[in-house]
């Protein structure tokens, strides 16, 4: 399956650009889709497979054994070393986990071995680093095996050269077992927009997952009850250089990847951060379409809004739940004499049931083929499609300027929704956060623009605060709807309880009130940062 990147044509991402590697390193990109048990007879069978296949392929048994030191020391450092027994043969393989700028991109080195032990001195220890520099054979220990019937297929589509797998077999640690199959898309040569053109395909034939983990991953979680932690979202290097083509597939790419490297935390649901940090990604997402969709008025920001929106709506009542839970968590140990087990309960219980929900909606085809077509849109660069010729031009322009004109626009409009504070409803002072969250995220993004202008820092410290003070508002309203939920169980031992979290929150709301109106006025009278 794996050769040497030296034989190949350049492979190709976002949007043609050529994928650097040294010498005898490989860099592997791959799309991975998870299928439904004896699914993957049907999907080898499909038409656009058949078409495009450069002969029937062949079926491999593979055995491949993970390496690692007891303390796990290479899965700190984001690596994972397996030897792999192809018939007679056997293969040691070093892969790297994928770096943010590149999500399907894994950096590996390979070699022959004489068994199924591991050979460290056949790897460039040098330019691998740390810790394959200092570790001898004998500090690894086998730490999990994968079993898996393997057919693999050669495409070669009209702009690229793709790599079919199709996997079914077991990853073992110990006497755990977990069921694997699996379809992996490996870019050979050409544009990676075509993994997503595939995937979307096949998608279509069978209700398939975007798979986020490799099978180290998978793994080590097996092996180790690993939690994958949630992931925050990662600063995006824009300079003054990049034009407003450039800067659409940065912004969207990255939070592509945020909302990758969070989904299977949020479909565990063992972490509530993991849900938050989708909804943090999908609001920016939908913000880039809202920034840039006046002076480029593509359909592909409204398709992507519209299907960010209707994530977002999946994600809430989990969201919602998670809080309240640690509302009442905080009250409990504020308030030992006061017995709210039974709150808790009814509060679990609904939490579990929207986490539930929420895995559905997580499993379903329509999340996957969001996901799939947000990798699609960066890497062919979707929104130049059915526009104009000004908006064209707005794509060739270097970024500050339309930063400048964005930001002045965002602003004005806060001002102008928070007029009045003092009189804001609850109502009005949640579309006044929203509007803040907007520029929140403009300024984010923008921000390296700016760097060297000194106000930038307050500014942004100010417009944090306030819409975290606005949060804890709709927290507080929030609470009072999930409560009256709670109420019509109708069960009287509850009423205490409830009455208790009515009175802890209307203090809150008194405090967050006080607070709100200061730092309102505290941002009203911030520089801004832009324009100098």
């Amino acid at each position: 399956m794996e050769k040497s990147l030296d034989a190949r044509e350049p492979v190709l991402s976002d949007s043609g650009a050529a994928i650097a590697v040294q010498p005898g390193e490989h860099a592997e990109i791959e799309l991975k889709l998870l299928a439904p048990q004896g699914s993957l007879k049907k999907l080898r069978e499909l038409p656009v497979i058949l078409q495009y296949a450069r002969n029937r392929g062949a079926f491999h048994r593979l055995e491949t054994v993970y390496y690692d030191t007891p303390e796990r020391l290479l899965f700190q450092h984001g690596m994972s070393l397996r030897v792999r027994r192809n018939g007679k043969h056997f293969i040691q393989t070093l892969k790297l986990l994928p770096n943010d700028g590149q999500p399907l991109m894994r950096r590996q080195w390979e070699a022959p071995v004489d068994g199924v032990s591991p050979d460290l001195t056949r790897l460039p220890a040098d330019e691998v680093g740390d810790p394959i520099t200092t570790l001898t054979d004998d500090a690894l220990v086998p730490v999990f095996a994968t079993k898996v019937r393997r057919h693999a297929r050669q495409l070669d589509l009209p702009d690229a050269s793709v790599e079919i797998v199709f996997d079914e077999g077991t990853i073992e640690a110990g006497a755990r077992q977990q069921v694997l199959s699996e379809i992996e898309l490996e870019l050979k040569s050409g544009n990676a927009g075509v993994l997503f053109d595939l995937g979307t395909q096949l998608l279509g034939a069978a209700p398939l997952q975007l798979g986020t983990r490799s099978k180290a991953e998978r793994g080590y979680a097996l092996a180790f009850d690993i939690v994958q932690p949630a992931a925050k979202a990662e600063l995006v290097g824009i300079t003054a250089e990049h034009v407003v083509d450039d800067v659409i597939a940065l912004l969207v790419g990255s939070c592509w990847h945020h909302l990758l490297k969070n989904y299977p935390v949020a479909e565990e649901g063992s972490n509530p951060e993991g849900v938050h940090q989708m909804r943090v990604a999908l609001r920016r997402l939908r913000t880039i379409c809202a920034l840039f969709r006046r002076d480029i008025p593509s359909p592909a920001f409204q398709a992507v809004n519209s299907e960010a929106r209707w994530l977002m709506q999946q994600l809430g009542p989990a969201r919602e739940w998670d809080v309240f839970a640690e509302t009442v968590a905080r009250l409990v140990a504020a308030a030992p004499d006061i017995d709210l087990g039974g709150l808790r309960e009814a509060v679990d219980r609904q939490r579990k049931s929207s986490h539930g929900a929420l895995q559905a909606a997580l499993a379903d085809p329509r999340c996957s083929r969001f996901l799939l077509s947000l990798g699609q849109l960066v890497e062919r660069r979707g929104w130049r499609n059915e526009i104009g010729n000004d908006a064209l031009a707005v794509l060739s322009q270097p970024m500050p300027t339309l930063a400048d004109k964005i930001l002045v626009r965002l602003h004005r409009k806060v001002l102008k929704r928070g007029a009045h504070f003092r009189r804001l409803s609850l109502d009005a002072q949640h579309d006044l956060r929203i509007d803040l969250k907007k520029l929140r995220y403009a300024a984010e993004f923008f921000l390296p623009l700016y760097a060297a202008h000194t106000p930038a820092k307050r500014y942004m410290k100010r417009l944090v605060r306030l819409q975290s003070s606005l949060g804890s508002a709709r927290d507080i309203g929030s609470a009072g709807m999930l409560l009256d939920t709670i109420r019509q169980d109708g069960q009287p031992a509850l009423h205490l309880a409830i009455g208790a979290v009515v009175g802890w929150q209307a203090h809150d709301r008194m405090a967050v009130t006080k607070t709100l109106r200061k730092r309102w006025r505290r941002f009203k009278a911030t520089p801004t940062f832009w324009g100098r």
